[in-house]
């Protein structure tokens, strides 16, 4: 068993560090010497011949907008999801070459496979609230009587499309073989390597007293050869929740102690239940509170240290700077 120290952090000042940080959050880069710039909801990507530079921003997306930005998230996204890309590389290749700053990955360039494959091990999110209307997720129908957050039988692939912009469509997997999104071989093979990674994942975080609730995956072509993209088992991919508490909370039909962005959209949608969780792709974005954004900010945190056994130590400073210099550094720029 593997005995990792957690480092508890100090809630008044992180609280004042995280507040000072609401000033200098990374909304967007633009370094035009690092190659073609595709933008997407997280993150910037820079196309440099065959690799890409990833910038991962502190934006927040939710309901397929962004939303706001979060003191420290990119860093923490990064840093976490090349944590699980190290882990994982003996049971799936994946894209990370090198971090060359906490918000920074250069990676593979390779063609983008647009589908996720969305793995569910509790009736949760979008799948819940499909099964409260009565409707499938994926083609896939679940029993009669279920209650929200409860366990699965076994986990559940659900796909979806990968949109550029709007909303992501829940699809079956006969629909992406039909529709030739994919190859039927290579998507049973994207399939099968979600399951393992998540898993391990599952596993991993058990031994950390976390439950990894649900996660995606994205999946590219490089070489003839497919491999795992973007990122992975982050706390904007996936759901966490405190094993300890959980059956407790459940059996009680309270939520259970949630570590990832989901208590956001919580706030969201009991907050402004005229707009979302439907908010539509040119709709204006309404106010976001300060206590929100620093709660999350320290749920991230404490995700973190949790997942890596490292202490998250946060700085006030302005991170486009601070990457600048580091991609000069690595003669990136």
């Amino acid at each position: 068993m593997l005995f990792l120290i957690i480092i508890p952090m100090v809630a008044e000042n992180i609280e004042d560090i995280i507040k000072k940080q609401l000033k200098n959050t990374l909304r967007e880069t633009n370094f035009s010497q690092l190659g073609q710039l595709y933008r997407g909801k997280v993150r910037d990507n820079y196309i440099l011949e065959d690799k890409r530079i990833i910038v991962a921003s502190d934006r927040l997306s939710a309901f397929d907008r962004v939303i706001t930005t979060i003191p420290f998230k990119g860093q923490m996204l990064n840093q976490v999801s090349a944590f699980w890309f190290e882990k994982t590389k003996d049971i799936a290749k994946n894209h990370l070459i090198e971090v060359v700053d906490p918000n920074v990955s250069v990676v593979q360039q390779c063609e983008t496979i647009p589908i996720e494959i969305i793995v569910r091990a509790y009736l949760t999110g979008t799948a819940w609230r499909n099964y409260k209307k009565g409707k499938a997720t994926s083609g896939i129908s679940l029993p009669e009587g279920m209650k929200k957050n409860q366990k699965l039988d076994t986990p559940l692939i659900t796909p979806s499309t990968k949109a550029e912009s709007g909303h992501d469509i829940y699809i079956s997997k006969q629909q992406i073989i039909d529709e030739k999104m994919a190859k039927k071989e290579i998507y049973e093979q994207m399939e099968e390597i979600a399951m393992n990674l998540f898993t391990f994942g599952q596993e991993y975080c058990k031994e950390q007293g976390l439950i990894l609730v649900d996660t995606k995956y994205e999946f590219g072509m490089k070489d003839g050869e497919l491999i795992v993209i973007d990122e992975i088992h982050t706390q904007d991919s996936s759901r966490f929740w405190i094993l300890d508490s959980y059956q407790e909370r459940f059996n009680k039909g309270e939520e259970p102690d949630i570590l990832d962005k989901e208590i956001f959209r919580g706030w969201l949608m009991e907050t402004y239940p005229d707009i979302f969780p439907n908010i539509q792709p040119n709709q204006e974005i309404p106010p976001i509170s300060e206590e929100i954004k620093i709660e999350l900010a320290k749920r991230y945190m404490r995700s973190y240290e949790r997942i890596t056994g490292l202490a998250f130590e946060p700085e006030v400073a302005n991170v486009n700077e601070r990457i600048a210099d580091n991609l000069k550094t690595t003669n990136y720029l």
